[in-house]
């Protein structure tokens, strides 16, 4: 009995002694592991988790200023990972105590969740219906206007601009195919779940865009009823993140051009051409340019000592009216940040987009074409209770245009049109002051009168340059919006059961006028040609009573 009492001693000795040791062999000293984690611009990232692979119960995630710190054995891998980012690993080397990381968005992961009709998020591959999502990074072109950067990026989407003029330049798209049925084919445009028009989505500011949706088909706009049925877009701007305030600021100048213009013949090519057609038509009639005309308008364009433009004009109207480049000017300003509470972005946008019509000092309208457009928002998002967000959006965009006088009273310019129909060789754009004229303020425009030389105060033909300078016309538009959601969830009641109550209201005005002289005009025919005497001039002014213009030639 004593002997198997002291062999059970020896046993529970033996196997203390093996605990001990085994305690004493397995803990491996820790180290502290600091670090920062940021993305590709340099931002810090907060929320990030950082564990320890196979460590069970080992982790952490960064603070605001994305920073982490850690205890952790040496040579255990650290797994980053955060929502919209690749995952990264890093295995920590002996001695290794600070790792920092810059985590890449991962393309991939941010089209996995698709924003779908009322906002609600799902998982692309739960979607039946055909819906399209477009990064805001790709909706970035050298243009304020967001509706021209949409064909090309979309499949099935066909879009078309008619005009480049600034403040006209929206592009008309069919999301649905240019069959659509009804009077209406334009799709139901929602930003911030409020309906708007196709003018207001052009004038939004693509750095405020956080994403940019279009439902095509039945089964993904159904929940819209007939007012979907051509088609969705749904648009969703920015809100505050979590963190210190973050100021962004973008400044963009650009310069832009025609890539074709039309190719006009010169105005010797234009006189025989115009000769040859009226030979084929009666040729009994005279011709319309004499040898000599046709001759000292060569004079002209070479620039012979003695050639007077004036009685033998030739005019490059396109040249004269337009400019060849036309420049953009973007600014945008925001800033973000906030709390657990309450979250905040705040941010201003203005853009100037300038024509391509020319100016001239001698007249006091600003006839080019100028369009500005001003832009604020600001999104708050308050967190009532755990379960309970308000959100509030004001937003206002303000728009100026300034351009020339019309002949149709719109806004479209119509002078490229009256340039290349006018003739080239027939009068000049305007004539020098003679000695009656000398302190005339008005500029002396040229035209051609009727057949009998007599001043009865009418005209043949549009002058291009006079059409230009003879007015300007001015339009303000403004939209201002506020809006008011409540967000509430009602797990406590049924398991993903939520409730969401949007009140809105906004304000439009507009406002539009023009300034133009009425046109007065006396015209004489140019006799004597070739004479080497007196040669009349033609020309037509704004505002005054017609004066008689003497042009002298010598011979």
């Amino acid at each position: 009995m004593r002997l198997f009492y002291h062999f059970a001693l020896c046993i529970c000795f033996l196997v203390l002694c093996s605990i001990i040791s085994t305690n004493v062999f397995s803990q491996v000293p820790k180290i502290t592991v600091t670090g920062t984690v940021t993305d590709t611009s340099k931002q810090a990232l907060p929320g990030v988790s950082v564990i320890a692979e196979n460590k069970k119960g080992i982790g952490t995630t960064t603070d605001l200023n994305g920073k982490f710190v850690l205890d952790v054995e040496p040579g255990v891998v650290l797994l980053f990972s955060f929502v919209g980012f690749t995952q990264q690993r890093v295995t920590l080397t002996e001695g290794q105590k600070t790792v920092n990381i810059i985590l890449k968005e991962s393309t991939s992961q941010m089209q996995e969740v698709v924003i779908t009709a009322f906002s609600q998020k799902q998982r692309r591959e739960a979607i039946v219906g055909s819906v399209t999502s477009v990064r805001p990074s790709d909706l970035k072109v050298p243009a304020s206007n967001l509706t021209t950067a949409l064909a090309g990026q979309i499949a099935g989407v066909i879009g078309y601009q008619r005009s480049g003029q600034p403040g006209q330049d929206n592009a008309s798209f069919f999301i649905r195919g240019v069959t659509t049925f009804g009077y209406k084919r334009d799709p139901l445009i929602l930003i911030d779940n409020v309906e708007l028009s196709a003018n207001d989505l052009a004038r939004l500011n693509v750095d405020d865009i956080a994403s940019f949706v279009i439902l095509k088909d039945a089964s993904a706009t159904s929940l819209y009823g007939a007012r979907g049925a051509n088609g969705v877009i749904l648009v969703s701007t920015k809100e505050g993140k979590e963190g210190p305030a973050k100021i962004s600021f973008r400044s963009e100048f650009s310069s832009s051009q025609s890539t074709r213009t039309l190719d006009l013949i010169g105005p010797i090519e234009y006189m025989n051409l115009y000769n040859e057609a009226s030979l084929t038509r009666d040729p009994k009639l005279p011709l319309p340019f004499s040898p000599t005309k046709i001759r000292n308008t060569q004079a002209t364009l070479e620039g012979t000592p003695g050639s007077n433009p004036y009685v033998y004009p030739a005019v490059d109207w396109l040249d004269l009216l337009f400019k060849k480049t036309a420049t953009t000017q973007r600014n945008n300003l925001s800033i973000n940040g906030g709390g657990g509470v309450a979250r905040y972005y705040i941010t201003g946008a203005y853009n100037v987009d300038n024509g391509v019509l020319k100016t001239d000092e001698r007249n006091n309208n600003d006839n080019n074409v100028k369009f500005k457009n001003y832009q604020l928002r600001s999104n708050v998002n308050v967190n009532i209770t755990k379960s309970t967000e308000m959100v509030v959006r004001l937003s206002g965009t303000f728009s100026e245009y300034n351009g020339p006088i019309t002949a149709d009273g719109s806004f479209a310019s119509d002078l490229y049109n009256v340039a290349i129909h006018t003739s080239p060789v027939l009068f000049p754009a305007y004539y020098p002051a003679d000695e009656a004229n000398l302190n005339a303020k008005h500029i002396l425009f040229g035209n051609t009168g009727t057949a009998g030389g007599t001043n009865d105060n009418s005209i043949l033909y549009n002058n291009p340059y006079a059409a230009l300078l003879r007015g300007h016309k001015n339009s303000s538009e403004s939209r201002m919006s506020a809006q008011f959601e409540l967000n509430q969830n009602l797990e406590f009641f049924t398991k993903g059961l939520k409730f969401r109550g949007i009140f809105n209201t906004n304000r439009y005005s507009y406002f539009d006028s023009q300034l133009s002289y009425k046109l007065i005009d006396q015209s004489f025919i140019c006799r004597g040609e070739g004479s080497g005497g007196a040669q009349w001039g033609c020309f037509q002014v704004f505002g005054r009573p017609p004066a008689r213009f003497y042009l002298q030639r010598r011979g």
